[in-house]
């Protein structure tokens, strides 16, 4: 069982409650930032045109996968208690992460259909899955900013194939902000109309009795699992035989990229 270290303020919880989201502006410094965008840089041209692909590369927007794997900087990031504590407030104690990726979205492109995460609605227990976009440039009306439909987690339907919603909002905001949202929320990425890439980190958490979308066990070497504090281990699960069993036939759904068949 994950114990998040803070309780989320008042208004996030009525937020994500009534909305779906939170905003939590100026999480990250400009240290941060920095280390975070220079450690990207390097995977990005290592890594070249396999970059997402140990989970989904997209058209239009470069990716990286399996990120706990790749730097003590993202073993840390899971662990922040102001997101965990919104993640608790969605889920409930009983959580784990799901992925930690990358996406920079390329000029000209970025746009998303209108999903949500795992493509799935809530079930009898209640919310499933919770995301937190951190925003690592500044994202504009014009750079292609998170699009979502404030409430929709509520509506107990999927988005129909290209539907458009006329309460649709975008969320911009200063690079160091961290949106945390209930991912049952109808959400997606717009259309970058800029000359630069947008670049944002995504950690994916899930309800402990749902799949991971990335088996962290089997991706994360066993010297970094070695290294992991307790409650990384915890948020990985990689003790927990439930999410082996889960992971072995469910892992790897995403809300609007589809496995090619």
């Amino acid at each position: 069982m994950t114990q998040a270290s803070a309780a989320p303020p008042a208004h996030a919880r009525h937020e994500l409650e009534h909305q779906g989201y939170v905003v939590l502006p100026g999480l990250l410094s400009a240290a941060d930032l920095a280390s975070f965008r220079a450690r990207i840089d390097e995977l990005y041209a290592e890594e070249g045109d396999r970059a997402g692909s140990e989970f989904k590369q997209e058209p239009g927007a470069r990716r990286l996968a399996n990120l706990v794997d790749k730097g003590e900087i993202f073993e840390k990031v899971i662990e922040t208690p102001a997101v965990l504590a919104c993640v608790e407030a969605v889920l409930g104690t009983d959580f784990k992460l799901s992925s930690l990726n990358v996406r920079s979205a390329d000029p000209g492109c970025g746009a998303q259909p209108l999903h949500v995460d795992g493509g799935e609605l809530p079930d009898a227990r209640g919310y499933a899955v919770c995301n937190s976009v951190w925003m690592l440039d500044d994202f504009t009306a014009s750079n292609g900013a998170l699009r979502i439909v404030p409430g929709s987690h509520r509506r107990q339907r999927l988005p129909s194939p290209g539907e458009k919603a006329d309460d649709e909002i975008l969320v911009a905001g200063r690079a160091g902000t961290v949106v945390v949202m209930n991912a049952h929320m109808w959400h997606g990425g717009s259309e970058n109309r800029t000359q630069r890439p947008r670049l944002a980190m995504h950690v994916y958490y899930t309800r402990g009795d749902w799949p991971q979308q990335q088996y962290q066990k089997k991706w994360v070497r066993p010297e970094v699992q070695r290294r992991l504090s307790p409650l990384g281990r915890r948020l990985l699960a990689l003790d927990d035989p439930r999410n082996d069993e889960l992971c072995a036939t469910g892992s790897g759904r995403s809300g609007f990229m589809k496995d090619p068949t």
